[in-house]
């Protein structure tokens, strides 16, 4: 059935227009962000088919090769659906790091960057910068890739730091696997960024290591 074929007051668009985004269902609303199907079958349908096999949260996670390896999912649709995460994504991200003004523990690290980075299928390290109060300033992403000394350099951390006027920072990155535990390279990269914030005087309170459920914290107070 073309959507063309279904009642206009049952076609997404049109209900939403009439009774407000609450009214529509998961799939017409997936169906209303990818605007049209394929050859073989309508976008409500698409819709409903990608979320009954893969649920959300497995939708979410999928690469975008993994993606186009669904039947009727090209470049364009697979590109929709992982903007449509990363804009959520962020958007708890903002929510959370506003509600979270002043960092206390490592679970306020952890709920501020789970959900921008639970799905990231490289690792992404980034530096927050505090205040005397441990008030947040703001947040910088460092690196992305796989993390060694030479590409998380001091010069790049302080630096910005410096240019801050933070008190203190809090490392934080994520590992793809969901595992927390720091590797040999964590370690290092850890004392070397401690040992370099002694020298400057800018403390480093925590390196918080995001996984899919849990943290590690090096506690470095």
């Amino acid at each position: 059935m073309r959507i063309k074929d279904i009642s206009k007051e049952n076609r997404p668009r049109e209900r939403f227009l009439k009774n407000g985004v609450g009214v529509l269902s998961n799939a017409e609303l997936l169906a209303i962000i990818l605007k049209v199907g394929s050859k073989k079958e309508n976008v409500i349908d698409m819709s409903n088919r990608l979320l009954t096999k893969y649920k959300i949260d497995k939708l979410s996670s999928l690469s975008l090769n993994e993606l186009q390896e669904i039947d009727g999912i090209g470049p364009a649709k697979a590109m929709q659906i992982k903007a449509l995460f990363e804009f959520n994504n962020r958007y708890n991200h903002v929510i959370k790091t506003k509600k979270i003004i002043t960092i206390k523990k490592s679970e306020d690290v952890y709920n501020c960057f789970v959900d921008k980075l639970k799905d990231k299928k490289k690792e992404h390290f980034y530096v927050l910068f505090l205040d005397s109060k441990n008030k947040l300033i703001s947040e910088d992403l460092i690196s992305v890739g796989t993390l060694n000394s030479s590409i998380v350099h001091p010069r790049e951390v302080f630096n910005n730091a410096i240019r801050e006027n933070a008190n203190s920072i809090i490392l934080v990155h994520n590992h793809p696997s969901g595992n927390p535990q720091p590797s040999e390279e964590d370690k290092e990269i850890t004392e070397l960024l401690v040992k370099a914030g002694e020298l400057l005087s800018i403390k480093v309170l925590d390196h918080v290591i995001i996984g899919r459920e849990k943290w590690y914290s090096f506690d470095l107070q």
